[in-house]
């Protein structure tokens, strides 16, 4: 199909599924501007993949399109009308409309000095790549690529309208766009855009913590994340946004045999990934498996002990693990629960190798499952997504002893309350029998008797009472009647 056959059949299949951008464009036509429909939406568009969130600009000044829209939509909101962009949603589809931008950049901070532009062809320079830099003429239905977006979409290839250079020192977030496209389209940036990316990654210094979030939670949430984090390795942009990553690459020499750590995260990741479509294929993407695939190997190379005889060791590197996991994640401003759930996924990926040959004791298993909580589920999945053997036969028995695991784990969920393991005994009720007021005393039998229950299983009433009066005896304590 060549270029201007493409072009039709955008238009056309943009008109079909988008007919709100006729009726929208018609209400700017009477108004005297004109609309264009730009940048992510036409080149999904042309991908076959239009959402429901569609991006517009024009030449109408922020106030002149809150008028036009305002009797319009179903809702309009105007928070971003400082940046010149207006939102409105109509028959359950957002569109936000933004005034042409000419802005300029102090190339210090990221914040741009928002100056309106007057032409479509000003506009479309400044955006970050050419297959985001084209636009369609709604009003006359016509195809605006002054830029060669359409090649560019064709070949795959991510380029930048003006020079990278000047691209990334305007916003240096945009490097992060391009391993965020690798991912999530399959592009391949342009040599001299890899070049600059390479050159320039300091620059990412200047973005705040929560726009690189942002960006890598996004990339990570693609159905193949590996090509974006190779791109953020081989530019040295991971070094300043999770230097943790790179930090995995473990120099192997002939005497000393053992897995790159890297190359084996960037793998237990894809396999954590396949585990998710195949349990729950249509459940969305899960950030929190996936950073706690990417990043449970972490602790190696702070752990990495040669042994005579060329063996390696990385003693407790689940807890260093764990311990970076939580720092890194908190300099990015990711939320307190998955800060929290992925450093205890880290911390506990390597508990199950202690299963050996199905030798754990239910008190054992109770507490495999009490510690993971809610987390059951992912770890299950981490854990087999860390097979990553090339021996099969190793790989088959590993999967086989993590079935049994399962097993015995659903076995007890029927016949106890694994899921709430709490002391047979309340606080109240512990108060009560040993004559306490609320205090750490309580805490401590209340903690006695869970570490019992976890040992031994549900207790009946008389048994609980026995062994807490024995415990308060040993302590000190006098029991009351």
């Amino acid at each position: 199909m060549n270029n201007l056959v493409a072009q039709q059949n955008a238009v056309t299949e943009l008109m079909r599924v988008s007919p709100l951008a006729d009726e929208l464009a018609e209400r700017f036509a009477r108004a005297g501007h004109r609309l264009y429909l730009v940048g992510g939406s036409v080149r999904d568009a042309m991908l076959g993949r239009l959402s429901a969130d569609l991006d517009f600009t024009t030449d109408a000044r922020p106030d002149r399109v809150l008028q036009i829209v305002s009797e319009w939509g179903d809702a309009v909101w105007d928070v971003g009308i400082a940046f010149g962009t207006v939102g409105v949603t109509k028959k359950g589809m957002t569109l936000e409309i933004t005034t042409f931008r000419a802005d300029s950049y102090d190339r210090v901070g990221r914040n741009p000095q928002v100056t309106f532009g007057d032409s479509i062809e000003g506009d479309l320079l400044r955006r970050d790549f050419t297959v985001n830099a084209m636009a369609i003429d709604l009003a006359a239905k016509t195809f605006i690529d002054p830029h060669g977006g359409l090649d560019a979409l064709r070949l795959k290839v991510l380029d930048t309208p003006a020079t990278p250079q000047e691209s990334f020192a305007d916003d240096p977030l945009r490097m992060l766009r391009a391993a965020r496209f690798s991912a999530q389209l399959g592009f391949v940036p342009a040599p001299r855009v890899v070049e600059a990316m390479t050159s320039m990654a300091s620059e990412i210094t200047r973005i705040t913590a929560e726009r690189v979030q942002a960006e890598l939670s996004k990339l990570l949430l693609a159905d193949d994340p590996r090509p974006g984090l190779e791109l953020l390795v081989d530019t040295g942009l991971a070094d300043h946004v999770l230097p943790e990553l790179p930090g995995m690459r473990l120099t192997i020499d002939e005497h000393h045999q053992h897995k790159d750590v890297y190359q084996h995260s960037l793998t237990v990741l894809a396999q954590a990934i396949e585990l998710e479509k195949t349990h729950e294929p249509k459940s969305e993407p899960d950030l929190v498996l996936r950073l706690a695939a990417l990043l449970h190997d972490a602790g190696k190379p702070d752990t990495r002990e040669f042994q005579p005889g060329g063996g390696v060791t990385f003693h407790h590197h689940e807890v260093v693990g764990a311990r970076m996991a939580r720092k890194r994640l908190r300099a990015l401003k990711y939320s307190k629960e998955i800060v929290e759930a992925v450093s205890q996924l880290v911390f506990l990926h390597l508990r199950f190798h202690g299963y050996a040959n199905g030798e754990w004791t239910d008190s054992a298993v109770r507490r495999y499952v009490t510690d993971a909580g809610d987390l059951l589920t992912r770890l299950h999945k981490l854990v087999r997504a860390d097979s990553t053997t090339r021996n099969r036969k190793k790989a088959a028995a590993l999967q086989a002893t993590y079935d049994d695991l399962e097993v015995r784990i659903a076995r007890l969920k029927e016949q106890e309350d694994l899921d709430r393991v709490r002391p047979d005994l309340d606080g109240n009720e512990i108060m009560r029998l040993l004559g306490l007021k609320p205090g750490p005393d309580v805490g401590r039998a209340w903690k006695f008797l869970k570490e019992l229950r976890l040992d031994r299983g549900p207790l009946d009433h008389d048994e609980a009472v026995a062994e807490l009066k024995r415990w308060a005896a040993a302590e000190g304590l006098t029991a009351g009647d």
